[in-house]
């Protein structure tokens, strides 16, 4: 069974669950928004009974995981999200780990893949390749697309952030829904993740990340030379496997056909049938068996 745990990095104390045997290889599974660890639980069972350890956090904003300074900008850029994943592998002493994870969590394991590719054993990652390439993020996509993305827009005006902070769990179901339209998910596996939303720096750390992937605001100069080294989009060398669901309303599967160019070591590309935009919930076997092939292959 997990057990919750903390630890301090540099900027945060992290809340996380561990399980597994502490000698084995580790595997960071790693969920996005709006969604926390729960999303994990069918996946940690199968992968802590092949014999391998899982530690599952909550990200910047989730659940217990807290800001150190109350002068931290609660920022939600990516390079602050690869940034955290790398201090806390750091911080619970792994020198070497299979990084998994979707969305906010699928782009932090990229950034770490692609930065430090030493510190990593496999990558999972759910969508394709995650990192922003924020200095084109002013063209425009095709219509379809941006109509997706209404809720990024919606986060840019303080209507939109007026929105999150007094109907998060409203706005969140809702994207639930049209992200995984063909997953019949009940109001309690919904609420078991809804309280994580109750975070005191969710709202600030949502809006931030909307807002920076656009140029719209700066980021953390803290994070500056990440984010330098970010802009040059550099290639992920790590075995990875990446996971689409067939379904996903937000990012559709052929949005990923491309992206093997910026893989340069084995890489391997999956549509899932059925399933949308949160792979490990909505077809767990399938996640579990992409993340144990790269830990027998490790």
């Amino acid at each position: 069974m997990a057990q919750p745990a903390r630890i301090k990095t540099p900027v945060l104390d992290v809340a996380y669950e561990q399980s597994g045997p502490d000698d084995a290889l580790p595997v960071l599974l790693l969920h996005g928004f709006p969604y926390d660890p729960r999303g994990f639980d069918e996946v940690v069972a199968m992968v802590n009974a092949a014999g391998f350890r899982t530690v599952v956090p909550y990200l910047r904003g989730y659940g217990g995981t807290r800001f150190l300074s109350a002068e931290t900008l609660r920022s939600g850029e990516q390079a602050a999200l690869g940034q955290d994943l790398l201090e806390l592998l750091d911080a619970l002493h792994i020198e070497k780990a299979v990084l998994a994870g979707y969305d906010w969590g699928g782009r932090a394991a990229c950034v770490v893949s692609a930065l430090r590719p030493e510190r990593v054993a496999g990558l999972v990652s759910c969508t394709g390749y995650n990192i922003q390439d924020i200095a084109n993020s002013r063209k425009p996509a095709d219509p379809e697309h941006e109509a997706r993305l209404w809720y990024q827009y919606y986060f840019h005006i303080e209507r939109g952030r007026n929105g999150l902070t007094q109907k998060r769990r409203e706005i969140s179901r809702l994207l639930w829904k049209m992200w995984s339209p063909t997953w019949a998910f009940d109001e309690a596996t919904f609420e078991r993740t809804a309280a994580s939303f109750d975070n005191e720096d969710f709202v600030d750390v949502v809006i931030h990340s909307y807002r920076h992937r656009t140029g719209s605001v700066a980021g953390d100069p803290r994070y500056a030379p990440v984010e330098a080294r970010l802009a040059a989009q550099p290639k992920i060398s790590v075995p990875t496997i990446v996971l689409h669901g067939a379904d996903d309303g937000v990012i559709p599967h052929r949005g990923s056909e491309a992206h093997g160019k910026h893989f340069s070591g084995p890489y391997q590309r999956r549509v899932l049938a059925r399933v949308g935009h949160n792979p490990p919930q909505e077809a767990p076997q399938a996640f579990a068996d992409a993340v144990l092939e790269l830990c027998k292959n490790a």
